[in-house]
């Protein structure tokens, strides 16, 4: 295998291959399960999921701007401590509330990830390369959430095109998390878990190409569900040889998941109408237990001892739990995806160089994005084969879902880790093994476009949180919110607080 490498990014970064960017240029009243939320919300508490909130709208208990200038208040509460609002639109969200959204989370705050277009409105990318660049038209996820009623309070932040799993871009600066400042929130959808956990906003628009909203819900102890490509709004295009991106949102609870996935649906996907999800099933399900990556990165002993928690909670929830060990070639499956995300890099590079009128390189670059581009290009004839084999890893990993219902394994290999260990502009090869064994398990789900969660039920010692991951096979995203909300009741999240928070 041939490791992308300091070696390959000091080649240069003179030309790069044109490669399509991997990162997108129900109503709540009818939902008639209690959430964890209800119970405090009936004395009209500040902080409400987005489910009940927009109840709370519709029923005239509060107005839309009585609800998105309580958002807004609470992001300027907790932003100088997080730093997770990459550009603010608090005024424009103010004449939208005024205005009387209409939709089925009329009203509801929330923000829109630093990777996707909303008309008028800035996108950085996460990248000075992409300063000044203001959007012409919202992207069609964007329209959705427009459509729908949620007020957007502005861009969150996310790392350089969304390309490391911290997010720590140069352009504005580390996003710190509640949970504890000094450590990472994930990334690459960093400061949309941020402030979902700090309780500015109930859930915040998230997408994922590598695990960009597992790993996030994993370090902010949220509920993150990765659809499966092709059912929501924007994805499925066929503009990429491999679709590994999808958009959605970090959540605080299962049914706010449920009724957005079911809100921002493609009307032409195969797998649709995903109808709403509205509680757990009746069904047992036989549940794989694998602990280990198939590359053989070490796996932290508080996440394991979450993994075998987890395993022990859905036994005495009347699953079959089994062992099981990933059958596929880790090391290569690792370094096809690599190549793979580093042309994705390469075509960035190239946007970034036209859009500033630089050329590519440290001016408008961090060194993460020049490393996986330059490496993309000392080994683009490569790209064939590696695409090959990304592609015949579908049927691969669907495949062992023939003997079982439910994978479920870590998140990630480690609580989240210090901020500075993933700077983007900090050692290429370190930064690399840093990122390796800490995001070891998400993106097989990704090439294979199937459902996916972390689910938040184990924290550390010093009160770190661990998601605990389920996944199942492309379509079968009713089957896991349904496992989640029995989950969720078994294990509730809600009354965790992080040190950082708004309510």
């Amino acid at each position: 295998m041939t490791r992308l490498s300091r070696r390959a990014a000091l080649k240069g970064a003179a030309s790069f291959a044109a490669f399509a960017p991997f990162t997108a240029a129900c109503a709540p009243g009818s939902v008639t399960r209690a959430s964890p939320m209800d119970a405090a919300s009936t004395s009209g508490p500040a902080f409400v999921d987005g489910v009940r909130m927009a109840e709370l709208i519709a029923n005239g208990d509060m107005t839309a701007l009585e609800a998105v200038d309580a958002a807004i208040s609470r992001a300027e509460s907790v932003e100088p401590q997080i730093n997770a609002i990459a550009n603010e639109t608090f005024a424009t969200a103010r004449e939208t509330a005024e205005a009387s959204p209409e939709g089925v989370f009329a009203g509801v705050p929330s923000l829109t990830k630093d990777l996707m277009d909303r008309k008028g409105e800035p996108t950085l990318y996460g990248s000075r390369g992409f300063e000044g660049y203001v959007a012409p038209a919202d992207a069609p996820f964007a329209a959705a959430w427009r459509n729908a009623g949620i007020v957007s309070l502005g861009k969150s932040t996310s790392p350089e095109m969304g390309l490391i799993s911290s997010t720590e871009p140069v352009v504005t600066g580390a996003t710190r998390n509640p949970w504890d400042v000094s450590r990472t929130p994930g990334g690459s959808s960093g400061g949309a878990a941020a402030l979902a956990a700090a309780r500015v906003v109930p859930f915040a628009h998230a997408s994922d190409g590598g695990g960009s909203i597992r790993i996030p819900a994993s370090c902010c102890g949220l509920f993150g569900l990765k659809p499966s490509s092709g059912l929501m709004a924007g994805n499925g295009r066929g503009d990429s040889p491999v679709d590994i991106s999808v958009d959605h949102a970090v959540t605080w609870t299962v049914r706010d998941s449920a009724a957005l996935l079911a809100m921002a649906q493609r009307p032409d996907s195969d797998l649709g109408p995903v109808e709403t999800v509205r509680g757990p099933s009746t069904r047992r399900l036989k549940i794989a237990v694998a602990p280990d990556s198939g590359t053989g990165s070490p796996v932290d002993p508080s996440v394991r001892a979450g993994v075998e928690a987890s395993a022990q909670l859905c036994r005495d929830l009347g699953h079959q739990v089994v062992d099981f060990s990933l059958p596929f070639d880790g090391a290569q499956f690792v370094d096809d995806f690599l190549l793979y995300w580093a042309a994705g890099a390469a075509a960035f590079a190239q946007q970034a160089s036209e859009m500033s009128g630089k050329p590519i390189g440290p001016e408008i670059l961090e060194t993460w994005t020049l490393g996986l581009a330059a490496s993309y290009q000392a080994r683009a004839d490569d790209m064939p084969a590696a695409i090959g084999r990304l592609q015949a890893f579908k049927a691969e990993y669907e495949a062992m879902f023939e003997g079982f219902d439910v994978l479920l394994s870590p998140t990630l290999g480690r609580p989240p880790v210090p901020i500075g260990e993933q700077d983007p502009q900090g050692d290429f090869d370190a930064v690399m093994e840093s990122v390796l064994s800490f995001a070891a398990f998400t993106a097989p789900m990704n090439v294979a476009g199937a459902a996916s969660m972390s689910v938040p039920l184990h924290w550390t010692d010093d009160d770190l949180p661990v998601g605990i991951m389920f996944s199942g096979k492309r379509g079968d995203d009713a089957l896991l919110l349904s496992l989640a909300y029995e989950l969720e009741a078994a294990k509730p999240w809600i009354g965790r607080v992080p040190a950082v928070s708004a309510s």
